[in-house]
C-alpha cells in the first residue's frame, strides 16, 4: 500500500515528494472543504516534522489553514482538543492558522 492512506510510521523518512502528494487529495464528499480534507488528512498520517514540511508546501499552494469543517470548526480547533495534537497545533498557528468562535 502506498500514497496518502497509508498508516503513519514512526521512523520511516517521508520525501519531500510524498509529502506534497497530499495537496492532490480530493474529499469523496464534494461538500466538505477541499483544504479541510487536507489539512486533516495530512494530520493523520503525518509525523509532526513531516506535517510541518506538509504546511510549508500546503501555504505556498495558497491553500486556505483556516479552511472550516462542517461545523465551522478548522483543523487547529479540532486538534488543540487532541491530548497528542500539541505539536501540530504550534505547527499550524506558527504558520499563521487562526482559532474560530466555533471552537468554543
Amino acid at each position: 500500500m502506498s500514497g496518502p492512506d497509508k498508516p503513519k510510521v514512526i521512523g520511516e523518512e517521508w520525501s519531500d515528494e510524498r509529502v506534497k502528494s497530499f495537496l492532490a487529495i480530493e474529499p469523496y464528499d464534494r461538500s466538505v472543504n477541499a483544504d479541510f480534507e487536507v489539512l486533516l488528512k495530512a494530520y493523520r498520517a503525518m509525523r509532526a516534522e513531516d506535517f510541518e514540511r506538509f504546511i510549508g508546501f500546503f501555504v505556498e499552494a495558497g491553500r486556505d489553514l483556516n479552511a472550516p469543517d462542517e461545523s465551522g470548526r478548522t483543523l487547529l480547533d479540532q486538534i488543540s482538543e487532541h491530548r497528542r495534537g500539541g505539536a501540530y497545533a504550534e505547527v499550524l498557528e506558527r504558520a499563521g492558522a487562526k482559532r474560530t468562535a466555533a471552537a468554543g
